[in-house]
């Protein structure tokens, strides 16, 4: 069964109690989005549920708050070793998140929460969860290293929450679910929650749901309302260029620049594009699997602080930021897989806010951009490049020699009679040597016909101005 009211509600008007109630207005939230008004009623009354709703439309209150609620109605002991609630992710970015929303909506609650992820000390976790607890959030990989450990087992497990499962199988995590779905209860309330619906995930949702209600709000794998797209083509070994002039506000670009997440395809690309980034003056961190836990949190809270107001992610983060105030999304590499696409941008435009995406395009990456325009519906607005950007690239146009005498460098003088943003005679004909950019995920050498600075058609764009509820995450 399928429901699909758009009808304005209030949560007050959804059956939950009333300490979830005072938890939400603590937090300033009264209008549900679409995925909450739809999920909360079906979970109060204990049915699985199969929910399909994009990144940043509300999925984690959909799923907690009826299900704080079922707990409280319930009334059970906390198990030694053991816990009530099981919620998996598949990052441990949106472990975190999830685990602290459990614990604002919670608040009044009294319910014990807790959550283990890698990258953590083992035996701090053993010691938190011998007591047991009542809301655990964990990612499969530590929970399994506990399990086998004897530190926590699933006997006592009333309501399993699968997050983002497409992402967790996209990561390999197939077997590590199939094992825990052995450890819980047959009798349990399951809910899966998916932006997109492969058919893997139609498989899982068979084997752990008891004839889920479905609850969808948009088309899976499209792209999100608020965001308007933009595409540069741009060759390879000149992207960092781009991305340093766009950074540094030298070109021009739609929306005004507070916090921008920059994604690249490998651990490699993000920590190249933040080294260059730093040669040029600007300061921003890196996020990927290669990163200790401490140092993706203190990255995180830099960048939601904006006292580093540029991040630059793996895919690994696709599902693990939810921080207000993201201006930009730029697609430094476009993803292999077109659905990753659709969990990038949604960092971007979230609870109601507007958002903007720009992708940068180079000749090898023209079957990702088809892909992505096909799975996706995106529809992008192409925009030029800077003026003199050849110039630029190859360390000799007026803005790369500014930079250079603002930082003290070496400096670029111009042979007598020789004109500003002219090519010096010795540097001509020379290739950049140090700006490729890298074309990496399996890709060798950089797009070789470069599209020119021209704007292109495509006026159209991705976007809908239709009234939304105030969004709780």
């Amino acid at each position: 069964m399928t429901q699909t009211s758009d009808q304005p509600v209030q949560f007050s008007d959804l059956g939950l109690s009333q300490p979830v109630l005072q938890a939400l207005d603590l937090q300033g939230y009264t209008t549900p989005t679409p995925i909450q008004a739809q999920a909360i009623p079906p979970v109060l009354e204990g049915r699985d549920l199969m929910g399909i709703a994009q990144t940043g439309t509300g999925k984690t209150a959909a799923f907690m708050l009826p299900s704080i609620d079922r707990l409280r109605a319930a009334d059970n002991q906390t198990p030694f070793k053991s816990c009530r609630m099981l919620i998996l992710a598949p990052t441990r970015e949106l472990a975190g998140q999830i685990a602290q929303s459990a614990k604002d909506y919670g608040a009044l609650a009294g319910l014990k929460v807790h959550s283990i992820v890698g990258g953590t000390s083992v035996n701090k976790d053993r010691n938190k969860l011998h007591r047991g607890t009542d809301i655990l959030v964990a990612t499969p990989g530590r929970l399994l290293d506990l399990i086998d450990q004897k530190a926590i087992g699933l006997g006592s497990v009333e309501i399993l929450i699968l997050d983002e499962a497409d992402q967790m199988l996209d990561l390999g995590f197939i077997h590590a679910l199939r094992k825990i779905s052995e450890l819980v209860p047959k009798e349990r309330q399951t809910l899966f929650f998916s932006a997109t619906m492969p058919k893997a995930i139609k498989e899982l949702v068979g084997k752990y749901c008891r004839n889920p209600v479905q609850v969808s709000v948009t088309p899976e794998s499209t792209t999100a309302e608020r965001i308007d797209q933009y595409l540069f083509m741009v060759q390879q070994e000149e992207k960092q260029s781009l991305l340093e002039l766009i950074l540094s506000g030298r070109h021009q670009i739609p929306g005004k620049i507070e916090r921008v997440l920059v994604f690249a395809r490998t651990k490699h690309g993000c920590d190249r594009v933040v080294k260059k980034l730093a040669q040029v003056g600007i300061h921003a961190n890196a996020i990927h699997g290669n990163k200790s836990q401490p140092q993706r949190e203190r990255a995180l809270d830099e960048f939601k602080r904006a006292k580093t107001p540029v991040l630059v992610a793996t895919d690994v983060a696709a599902r693990g930021i939810d921080i207000p105030g993201v201006s930009h999304v730029i697609n430094y590499e476009l993803p292999n897989v077109p659905e990753q696409y659709v969990h990038r941008i949604g960092r971007t435009a979230r609870a109601g806010a507007d958002g903007i995406a720009i992708a940068m395009c180079a000749e090898d990456e023209r079957a990702y951009l088809k892909d992505i325009r096909k799975v996706t519906d995106a529809e992008f607005e192409r925009l030029p490049l800077p003026d003199n950007f050849r110039a630029v690239v190859e360390g000799v146009g007026p803005t790369k020699r500014e930079h250079q005498q603002k930082q003290g460098r070496a400096q670029v003088t111009p042979s007598r009679g020789s004109q500003p943003g002219k090519k010096h005679p010795s540097r001509a004909g020379k290739p950049r040597r140090d700006g490729d950019g890298g074309s990496r995920g399996g890709h060798s050498g950089g797009g070789q016909g470069r599209s020119g600075g021209s704007s292109g058609g495509g006026q159209n764009r991705n976007r809908s101005r239709g009234g939304r509820g105030q969004a709780a995450r």
